[in-house]
């Protein structure tokens, strides 16, 4: 194995672990720090919001300069945000701490994407499917895993004991060797490369209609992945088995993935996401209406198991639309609109669950999900 798909392999696991971590901590450190679900939803828009300009930003310099230095930094970013939320004693400082972790995340999942491309080979769908399949395995093992050790170690400890782990990533990054980053695509004389660059994507109803996607689907998964502990505590299921059953959402949301890999026909991605974007749909509306806890246990599993291929899915029809030397700057649009989603949903969710209860803040999460069906038929009407 050469280091470089070592490094993909490590960062794909570093990044599902950095996804679910908020939705595994919040419980411990909001009694540690005595913060309500508002304050919660704040933290959870904080991260969508910090996306928008970091990984903009970070697609920029992947195109231009390299996908290496990029990779390093993030790995920083992500060592010292673990490092500032294992020391936080007051909400700002916790703030600080999910502003870094967001922004670490967005860097290094601007570089990861295209990496996997080349690390894995095959069709897009198949070597995004796959490489988010590895993201999924981090994602899966981190609620479980962050209750067994924070009960075992406390939540410090814990925090810095991740934070050692990612750290391999600064090593990795500097010891692998990257593919150029050197631009493709024909040079318009006195125009620079990066304007070049970005008219294009700008021009093209592809790139407004996945990033539109991504608009509506990124509030949606966020929302189960931020709120179903509190879901299920709510409906009367204890701590341990409500951190369970999240882990059972990151389950199924990753095995599809790996299904999906070998399962999506070429040619037949955008059909993929608009079924299951109408599966997730109907999914919500059912977790809305819920009132027993046992429909409300398996309704969050099956959520995971329909939003697992979606992205994937989506981000390898906006890749293998794009010439590779634009992969990062479209990926930095991409987010730059589902950022957008995850600042403002969230907040509603909070503010609105904190007038009621979860389950109707769940409303505005189903209704982002329409949004989405709407979207994804549009993709596919466009596509044809």
């Amino acid at each position: 194995m050469n280091l470089l798909l070592l490094l993909v392999i490590s960062v794909l696991i570093s990044t599902g672990v950095g996804i679910a971590l908020l939705g595994s901590i919040k419980v411990p450190m909001a009694r540690k720090l005595q913060i309500d679900e508002a304050r919660i939803g704040g933290l959870l828009a904080t991260f969508g919001f910090t996306l928008i300009p970091v990984i903009l930003t970070a697609g920029f310099f992947s195109d231009l300069v390299g996908r290496q230095s990029v990779t390093i930094v993030g790995s920083v970013l992500l060592t010292t945000s673990l490092i500032l939320l294992a020391q936080a004693t007051a909400y700002w400082m916790l703030v600080t701490g999910v502003l870094l972790l967001s922004a670490a995340w967005g860097t290094l999942i601007n570089v990861v994407n295209p990496l996997s491309l080349i690390a894995f080979g095959g069709t897009q769908a198949y070597a995004l499917n796959l490489g988010c399949f590895i993201f999924g395995i981090g994602s899966f093992v981190t609620p479980m895993g962050a209750t067994f050790l924070i009960n075992k170690l406390g939540l410090q400890k814990t925090l810095l004991l991740l934070a050692a782990l990612v750290s391999v990533n600064i090593i990795l990054g500097c010891g692998a060797t990257f593919p150029s980053a050197s631009p493709v695509q024909p040079q318009q004389v006195g125009v620079p490369e990066a304007s070049q660059g970005l008219g294009t994507l700008l021009g093209d109803a592809v790139m407004w209609l996945c990033a539109l996607a991504l608009f509506f689907y990124m509030p949606a998964e966020n929302t189960m992945a931020g709120w179903a502990t509190t879901y299920l505590t709510d409906k009367g299921i204890k701590d341990n088995l409500a951190s369970a059953l999240l882990s059972g959402f990151w389950l199924s949301y990753t095995a599809t993935r790996l299904v999906a890999a070998f399962a999506v026909p070429k040619g037949c991605e955008t059909m993929v996401i608009l079924v299951l974007s109408f599966a997730s749909f109907l999914a919500w509306v059912a977790v809305v209406l819920c009132r027993g806890r046992s429909l409300a246990a398996v309704l969050v599993v099956i959520i995971g198991m329909i939003f697992g291929p979606i992205y994937p899915t989506l981000l390898a029809v906006l890749l293998g639309h794009f010439d590779p030397s634009l992969h990062g700057r479209a990926i930095g649009l991409f987010f730059t609109l589902g950022g957008l989603g995850c600042t403002v949903l969230p907040m509603m969710i909070g503010a609105y669950a904190k007038r009621t209860n979860v389950q109707r803040g769940f409303i505005l999460a189903a209704a982002s999900n329409a949004g989405l069906v709407l979207i994804a038929l549009l993709l596919m009407c466009h596509l044809r």
